[in-house]
């Protein structure tokens, strides 16, 4: 790969209205010295800000289309007037140039690409490579130690399709170290959901041909195996073994119970992925349905961020873009509005290339594949509507708690701590952010407490207040409009004090206490002292209530979490360990002696001095520290 840049220059930016302001890069000049191979390009404002990121099979040529007069839309043309600097990366192949220009998207979220989350977990069905195969629910990124089926738009269909190859192949689903340590069946094999290969009450031969059906029905081929079952049952009845040729029929009966069931399906089997485009009431949405095996598996609508002016056709082309360049594609991609002209053939061949082999992107011809598409624009409408009424109804919680409060200025970010510990141990502090009318989880926070008293919450309160604003004191970071405190007046206290030694008493501070038997509704609100104002209860239906609870209670949820996983960490590690002079060999040796560590700590020094590399000096610090 080679780069290359501009540098600022001034005479005129084709692109630019006669309102832009003064444009900032020649064009020309830099067009002049651009190379024709494939590669990215990078547009970076006069701040050096990344603008937007594409990738161009011709740099020369894809650059040059942005200094023409008659560009796409107005967010085009305001872009390239802003454009004081721009980066290119020449690449071998337009693959690799695909494969750059996904990765920088990704990392510099460019205010002028239409972005979608990186959704890196759809759900998966997995089969393992054990000697009895697991099957079993998958998040993450597959890898080839097993054989992955996927992905599926949510976790409920793949639940499903797991309950679905139980009763149909009865394939094991439990974990290895179960699996390894069964002395009799469990309750899915008294129930016909597993064939209880934990304790060898099916041959590895008979499991193998179980498993070998179940891929194939996850592949899409369902009539080839029923073909298989049927074939399977006729020579079981011929040889008179009918207890197994009705396992063969009640096999075949819960396949062809899966096609009836489905609301819209095909005959075919065929594998295809719907993609549709919608905007509308001042939304836009592309919502993914998957059809595999024929089985439509249900929806995911997605909503991209600067999308700005963008229509449907570009949100669309920008999610096939982004999306399969990390999942796999299927045999074919159904799409409303379909693009045009030189869209579609940059589509088809990004695609291909990101496949590996050509993926046909059509319109829906037959009638399965109309239904299908119309039930994807349908759900795609449902969800703008769902998301509008939920906006409209946080803007109303927000302004009615603006209200409560008296504040002047508007109420865009809250703010929450909540401290969780057991008994003083693993102390962790939350702070949860909501904004734009949603939790924002990438701004969460997370500070585990350290040098205070153990189950010292007014400490621990103070350290995360300190710690979260320190930042923002030093004039970086964002503070939010309002902080809520999970407490009542000595958290408030304690939280005050900390904003006060950073000069930042001017935020909104907010103490939540809980109310009488910790019951939702009778909350408390708690005004720092110097606000002079007296707690505040508010009635249990009101929507400023309703909007403090739901970021209180994540800010809960956010702090448990987070100290169940400290303290299981400090659990995993033996007090033993923590001693001077006990390495692995001293600490397995002094286990096996005394069988754990409370036997440990009940032997005397006399005791521990008589194990092998123990001295008596080593056995009274052993002692001293265990008791």
């Amino acid at each position: 790969m080679t780069e290359s840049a501009a540098a600022p220059q001034l005479p005129a930016a084709p692109g630019a209205g006669p309102d832009s302001p003064a444009p900032l890069f020649d064009a020309r000049a830099f067009l002049a010295t651009l190379t024709e191979l494939p590669g990215v390009y990078r547009m970076l404002g006069a701040d050096g800000a990344v603008l937007y990121v594409g990738k161009a099979k011709n740099l020369k040529k894809r650059v040059a289309s942005y200094f023409r007069s008659n560009l796409p839309s107005p967010r085009i043309a305001h872009m390239v007037s802003q454009i004081a600097h721009i980066e290119t990366t020449a690449t071998r192949t337009e693959a690799e140039a695909l494969l750059l220009e996904n990765n920088l998207i990704k990392s510099l979220a460019p205010r002028y690409n239409i972005l979608f989350r990186d959704d890196k977990s759809y759900p998966y069905i997995v089969l393992t490579r054990d000697k009895f195969p697991r099957l079993a629910f998958f998040r993450g990124n597959p890898d080839r130690k097993a054989d992955y089926y996927g992905p599926f738009p949510s976790a409920w269909a793949v639940r499903d399709s797991i309950q679905l190859l139980q009763k149909m192949f009865r394939l094991r689903t439990c974990e290895d170290t179960v699996f390894a340590n069964r002395s009799r069946p469990c309750l899915l094999y008294q129930i016909k959901r597993c064939s209880g290969p934990c304790v060898d009450l099916v041959s590895a031969e008979h499991y193998a041909a179980d498993l070998q059906l179940a891929a194939m029905f996850l592949s899409g081929k369902q009539q080839e195996v029923i073909k298989r079952l049927t074939q399977a049952m006729e020579s079981a009845s011929a040889q008179l073994a009918f207890e197994q040729a009705a396992q063969y029929r009640d096999q075949i009966q819960s396949l062809h119970q899966v096609q009836e069931k489905q609301f819209v399906a095909s005959n075919k089997g065929e594998d295809a992925d719907v993609v549709v485009a919608v905007r509308s009431a001042g939304q836009l949405c592309v919502n993914l349905a998957m059809v595999r095996g024929g089985r439509h598996l249900g929806d995911r609508p997605l909503f991209p961020s600067n999308a700005g002016d963008s229509t449907a056709a570009d949100a669309l082309l920008a999610f096939l873009r982004q999306h399969y360049a990390v999942h796999p594609a299927p045999a074919r991609v159904l799409v409303s509005p379909l693009p045009a002209g030189e869209d579609l053939d940059e589509a088809l061949a990004t695609l291909a290339e990101q496949a590996g082999r050509p993926v046909p992107l059509v319109e829906a011809r037959s009638l399965n594949q109309k239904a299908w598409v119309e039930m994807a624009r349908q759900n795609a409408e449902l969800a703008i509507l769902a998301r509008n009424q939920a906006s409209a109804q946080q803007e109303a919680r927000l302004e009615a708690l603006r209200d409560v409060l008296q504040m002047n200025e508007p109420l865009l970010r809250i703010e929450c701590f909540d401290i969780s510990h057991t008994q003083g141990e693993s102390a962790v502090a939350s702070c949860v952010v909501y904004e734009g009318n949603a939790m924002q989880r990438r701004d969460y926070r997370r500070f585990n407490i350290r040098d205070i008293t153990p189950g010292d919450d007014y400490a621990a309160m103070r350290q995360a207040v300190l710690r979260r604003y320190d930042s923002v004191a030093g004039g970086e970071g964002k503070a939010p409009d309002l902080i809520l405190i999970d407490g009542g007046k000595g958290q408030v206290a304690a939280a005050w004090a900390a904003l006060a030694d950073l000069g930042l008493t001017h935020l909104n501070m907010l103490g939540v206490a809980k109310g009488e038997a910790r019951k939702p509704g009778l909350e408390s609100l708690i005004f720092p002292e110097a606000d002079g104002r007296a707690p505040l209860n508010l009635p249990a239906d009101h929507p400023a209530l309703h909007l403090i609870q739901e970021v209180r209670d994540e800010a809960h949820r956010f702090a448990i979490t987070g100290h169940r996983g400290q303290r299981a960490k400090s659990r995993k590690t033996s007090t033993l360990d923590s001693l001077p002079g006990i390495g692995p060999a001293r600490r397995k040796a002094l286990i096996a002696r005394f069988g754990g560590l409370s036997g440990v700590r009940g032997a005397s020094i006399e005791q521990l001095a008589e194990i092998p590399g123990i001295s008596r000096e080593l056995a009274e610090k052993i002692h001293s520290a265990l008791n």
